[in-house]
């Protein structure tokens, strides 16, 4: 299995937005935002950005990261509010690697149905041969009302790869890897929803990895995408 959580890039970005030199880490759907503190914190030359519609979640840790650094602030981490149907324009190219993790709503709906418009929205984050890395939790029984709201089959390996990788195709994204994450690997995925779901009999954890396909080759927009 491709190592989706180290989040090792080569070559860094050469977007001048952030110029690290180490790449560049956004995360969508980030929640509290304890996925992107605790990588910034053990990756400091590499620099992250967490991106929720709702900032609520994140006023705590928006505060701690702007401590010193002796008191645990981080200057490698960058927080904003924003839908992934509206990313900011400054972001165009910046991202080594794109992670998603335990969407749920609409952002579960667009990743997990391939909506184009949506992949092509984080395509054009991206800079080229970047990473998209997507982690869906789902349990049958207890998500069953969600899923079917959503328009959601049974998220099986067999779904990925008959329908969801020629959407993904689409949206600029050719799916490298997929599977499911046994529970006695899920202490590897930082964040807060990892922690809790944990141990849950029943609710599998199914990640899939996708690589930027070049400009050059992508398809033209669907009429209804």
């Amino acid at each position: 299995m491709v190592e989706p959580f180290d989040n090792s890039i080569t070559p860094p970005s050469r977007n001048s937005l952030l110029p690290t030199g180490e790449g560049i880490i956004i995360d969508i759907g980030t929640g509290d935002g304890v996925f992107v503190f605790e990588c910034a914190r053990q990756n400091p030359k590499k620099f992250y950005i967490g991106i929720d519609a709702n900032a609520r979640p994140l006023e705590k840790i928006s505060e701690k990261i702007h401590r010193k650094a002796a008191k645990g602030g981080l200057p490698n981490v960058l927080f904003l509010q924003a839908a992934v149907e509206d990313l900011p324009s400054e972001l165009d190219g910046a991202a080594d690697e794109v992670h998603i993790h335990f969407p749920w709503g609409s952002l579960l709906g667009a990743v997990a149905t391939g909506n184009e418009s949506v992949l092509r929205n984080l395509r054009r984050i991206c800079s080229a041969d970047a990473l998209l890395e997507i982690l869906i939790g789902c349990d049958p029984v207890r998500d069953v009302g969600e899923l079917e709201r959503l328009g959601i089959p049974s998220f099986s390996l067999d779904y990925i790869d008959s329908l969801l990788a020629p959407r993904y195709a689409k949206g600029g994204f050719s799916i490298i890897e997929r599977g499911a994450l046994p529970q006695s690997e899920w202490a590897s995925v930082q964040t807060s929803w990892a922690r809790r779901l944990k141990g849950r009999a029943g609710r599998s954890l199914t990640y899939i990895i996708g690589r930027a396909i070049s400009k050059d080759h992508l398809q033209e927009p669907s009429a209804n995408s």
